[in-house]
């Protein structure tokens, strides 16, 4: 939410509220909310379940990281990549799930050779007016390359094993500003911000 309401600051007369903030309480049938196979999909289930439980205009988006290597994979399952699905909070032998879903994908990648672990993280944002309304989507990149030995204690997830070739680190050595301005989430509602801001005009 830090990160969203710094991009969205530049829009005029935008108030940007969290679910707390809209008081809308969490429910378990939002543990189901992403069963499909796209970004795109997952964002709009999410925003037209919140749009409807808020009546307010909502954003949700759907992200994760894609590796050339594995076809695509993780993607929209890379908060459940290792082997059970990530479905319990410590995976494989216990680890905690950043660190088996990690470990998993390195396991994945064994054999491929470092040019070719490619992979880019996703972040597709769809927005509605209204719980009926036609969804707008936007969507942010960043590419990187999958490196056997973690670096850097910043960030989570993948971070410390996605290699920014322009910045020569990983995700997870840059500073919060480095990654705001490369992450996929960013670019993604910098694309939003300008969308909302053409509206204003």
């Amino acid at each position: 939410m830090r990160e969203i309401r710094r991009i969205l600051a530049e829009v005029p007369d935008l108030e940007v509220l969290g679910l707390d903030d809209a008081g809308v309480a969490y429910r378990s049938e939002e543990e189901e909310l992403e069963p499909f196979d796209t970004f795109e999909q997952n964002a709009l289930s999410k925003a037209r379940y919140f749009a409807e439980r808020s009546g307010l205009a909502t954003v949700a988006d759907d992200s994760g990281i894609s590796v050339d290597a594995l076809g695509g994979a993780p993607g929209v399952r890379s908060k459940r990549f290792a082997p059970d699905g990530g479905a319990a909070p410590a995976d494989l032998d216990g680890l905690p799930l950043d660190d088996a879903n990690n470990r998993h994908l390195i396991e994945r990648l064994r054999g491929v050779q470092p040019e070719d672990r490619t992979a880019r993280y996703v972040c597709v944002a769809a927005l509605l007016e209204s719980a009926d309304a036609e969804p707008v989507f936007f969507r942010g990149e960043a590419p990187g390359r999958i490196v056997d030995v973690p670096a850097g204690s910043g960030g989570f997830g993948y971070d410390p094993h996605v290699f920014n070739e322009a910045l020569g680190r990983t995700y997870a050595e840059m500073t919060p500003s480095e990654k705001d301005a490369r992450s996929h989430r960013g670019a993604a509602f910098r694309s939003l911000a300008a969308h909302l801001l053409d509206q204003t005009r």
